[in-house]
C-alpha cells in the first residue's frame, strides 16, 4: 500500500461554529512525504500538523502559533484518517473550519468528490509497541498493540437521554462512513446560551449539533444512531490521534476521555521513542489492517 493525496483540489463553504461566520474551505494535493499542512489564507500561514503545534483543547483542537491558529479540526482529521490521506494541503480563510452539519460526513463527500491518488511512495504508519496511558482521575486514554486499529469509548453522562454508552469500532473505512462518520457533536442548552452571551459558539444550531435540555434532544429528527453521543467521541478521538499525522496500527481505548486528554496522550507517546515505531504497511505484517483502506 502506498502514500495517498487527493486526485485534484476541491472547495466548500460552511458555517465556523464559534463565530458564525462563513469559512471556505479548499483542499489540494501535495506530494509525497509532504504530510498534512494546513494554511490560513488571509494570514498567509502554513501550521504542520503536530501535536507540538497545538495550542488549545478547552472546546476542540486548536492548531497554531504567535501569529494565528485554525481551531475545530478534528472532525475534518477523522476523515482524514479514516480515508488513509497522507499528503494533503487544508486551506482556510479565518480561524476555525467549518462546523457542517456537526460530523464528518460533509468531509466524506468532500474527499469521495476529490478522488483518491495513490502516490508512489510506500505508505508508512505507527505501530505502537507499549501501552501508553494518561489518567485524570477515573478519566482516561490509552494506547495499547494491536494487530488491528480498534477504538473502544465509554462515557457516562448524568442525563436521562446519555447515561453511560459504550462502542467498540473496529476500523475500516467503509465502517466510518456507515457507523462513526454521521455522529453529530452535542452540547447541552444551558451551555450554548452562556457561550454564545461571551461570543462563542456564535454559529451553533440544531442543523449543525444534538441540542439537549435537561430531559431530552431538542432536534425534531432525532438521533441518527440510538448512541450517536458515543460515536461522536470515538470520531473526535480519531482525529485527535491523527494529529501526529500517520495512521496508527494499535488499540485505543477511553473512559471518559476528552481533547485535552488525547493531546497529552499524543504527547506521551511520542516522548518515549521505544512506545512506537514507524513502518511501511507491509512491514507492518497485518494484512487485515490494509485492506481496512480498502
Amino acid at each position: 500500500m502506498n502514500q495517498r493525496t487527493i486526485r485534484k483540489p476541491v472547495e466548500v463553504t460552511g458555517i465556523g461554529l464559534h463565530k458564525g461566520e462563513p469559512i471556505k474551505l479548499r483542499l489540494e494535493p501535495l506530494g509525497e512525504d509532504a504530510g498534512i499542512i494546513f494554511y490560513r489564507e488571509d494570514l498567509a500561514l502554513n501550521i504542520p500538523l503536530s501535536p507540538k503545534n497545538v495550542i488549545d483543547t478547552k472546546m476542540a483542537t486548536v492548531i497554531g502559533n504567535k501569529r494565528g491558529y485554525i481551531s475545530t479540526i478534528e472532525h475534518f482529521l477523522s476523515t482524514v484518517y479514516a480515508y488513509g490521506i497522507d499528503n494533503l494541503r487544508v486551506i482556510v480563510n479565518g480561524n476555525e473550519m467549518p462546523i457542517m452539519d456537526g460530523s464528518a460526513s460533509s468531509f466524506s463527500l468532500l474527499l469521495d468528490e476529490a478522488g483518491i491518488k495513490e502516490q508512489s511512495s510506500p505508505k508508512k504508519i505507527m505501530r505502537i509497541k507499549k501501552a501508553v496511558e494518561v489518567r485524570d482521575g477515573a478519566k482516561f486514554v490509552r494506547l495499547e498493540p494491536s494487530k488491528k486499529a480498534t477504538f473502544n469509548f465509554t462515557i457516562n453522562f448524568n442525563h436521562p437521554i446519555i447515561g453511560r454508552e459504550t462502542q467498540k469500532f473496529t476500523f475500516g473505512t467503509k465502517e466510518f462512513i456507515n457507523e462513526i462518520a454521521r455522529a453529530r457533536t452535542f452540547g447541552f442548552a444551558r451551555d450554548i446560551q452562556y457561550l454564545q452571551s461571551i461570543n462563542l459558539a456564535l454559529g451553533a444550531s440544531l442543523d449543525n449539533a444534538i441540542g439537549l435540555d435537561d430531559n431530552r434532544v431538542l432536534n425534531p429528527e432525532g438521533l441518527r444512531y440510538n448512541n450517536e453521543f458515543v460515536r461522536h467521541k470515538i470520531l473526535d478521538a480519531m482525529g485527535d490521534m491523527m494529529v501526529i499525522g500517520y495512521n496508527i496500527l494499535g488499540a485505543y481505548s477511553s473512559y471518559a476521555g476528552s481533547h485535552k486528554l488525547n493531546h497529552e496522550l499524543t504527547l506521551k507517546l511520542l516522548a518515549d521513542a521505544s512506545n512506537y515505531e514507524i513502518v511501511t504497511v507491509k512491514k507492518s505484517k497485518s494484512r487485515s489492517f490494509e485492506k481496512s483502506f480498502a
